[in-house]
């Protein structure tokens, strides 16, 4: 079968990397279901992939790709949970969690193997491009949000780095839920379209914000950590989910984190229960992922750079 794989590891140039080529079909085993994708998405674990994060080289080639949806064995239409091993369905009693293309072949394809526990009906109301981004970008926002941020209706929020699959999904999340959300980017392009999406405002990073906010939804890291902690009220909370500019901020500003009481959470994809709900919360609201760019799997490369050039505004889907 047709997929993008990760031949070897670079990782000053990740794309040197990439084949797209055939690569066998995968094998029917115990408690694991297969299914014909018709639509998968990019996200930036895909290009971490590609450096050597979280894949060794004894793991390759590795078909890459967490997310997809498409129809099961028996023509179902579903969606791929991408965490393998989170209740221990289909694995070891001992393996640890992993994510798709860590251990397991991926989506890139036009066939996957998991878990038949990984597998949830998709919404009819979604098209098969818009369920793809969910599992893990949106899935990541709707966990940063709702569960780790805990913010409820009328509640302010601060999203970094507008633009990228996961700041896209909170700003259009929040929207959705009665957040007032503030964004940030250094493109002034991106900031109209945050503003569009719906959030109230949307400055420079670092800018001075109208008010202190409730919580930050933070995936940029060092170069917008101190901003991100000075624009919350007391007792507020960073989640933070990446860290795409790096892990050390100049400053940890932990004498504002102690004595406002402040609260940093990690946050980390999100479990299957929550992404049930986050598919009936599109489905039932209207909320659609925001999509940058469709194409078919044989212009993979493209989108690859793409998103390693940051020349994007949402999700890219590549289509089987």
């Amino acid at each position: 079968m047709f997929a993008a794989y990760a031949a070897r590891i670079d990782r000053d140039q990740p794309l040197n990397g990439l084949v797209l080529g055939d690569r066998p079909a995968p094998q029917a085993r115990p408690g694991w279901t297969t299914v014909n994708v018709k639509a998968a998405s990019l996200n930036h674990h895909d290009l971490w992939s590609l450096r050597g994060v979280g894949l060794g080289e004894e793991s390759l080639p590795m078909i890459l790709g967490c997310d997809a949806a498409g129809t099961d064995e028996h023509g179902n239409e579903v969606v791929i949970h991408s965490v393998i091993g989170q209740t221990g369905h289909g694995v070891g009693p001992d393996e640890p969690r992993s994510i798709l293309t860590e251990r397991y072949q991926g989506t890139f394809a036009e066939q996957v193997t998991v878990p038949a526990w990984n597998v949830l009906p998709k919404p009819k109301e979604l098209s098969f491009e818009e369920a793809a981004c969910l599992p893990t970008a949106w899935l990541t926002a709707y966990r940063m949000l709702f569960t780790n941020a805990a913010v409820r209706p009328g509640d302010s929020v601060l999203v970094q780095g507008a633009g990228g699959g996961v700041a896209t999904a909170a700003i259009v999340l929040g929207r959705a839920a009665g957040l007032r959300v503030y964004a940030t980017s250094r493109d002034e392009a991106k900031r109209k379209r945050a503003v569009e999406l719906g959030a109230v405002e949307a400055f420079e990073p670092g800018a001075r914000l109208p008010q202190r906010v409730d919580a930050v939804i933070e995936t940029v890291g060092a170069a917008t950590w101190s901003h991100s902690v000075k624009s919350l009220r007391p007792g507020g909370t960073l989640v933070i989910s990446g860290a795409t500019s790096g892990p050390s901020p100049k400053s940890a500003e932990l004498n504002r984190i102690f004595f406002l009481e402040l609260k940093v959470v990690g946050s980390t994809m999100g479990d299957k229960g929550e992404l049930e709900d986050l598919l009936s919360f599109c489905a039932a609201t209207g909320v659609r992922p925001v999509i940058d760019s469709v194409l078919p799997l044989d212009r993979a490369r493209e989108g690859f750079e793409k998103m390693a050039g940051g020349d994007l505004f949402g999700k890219v889907v590549l289509t089987v």
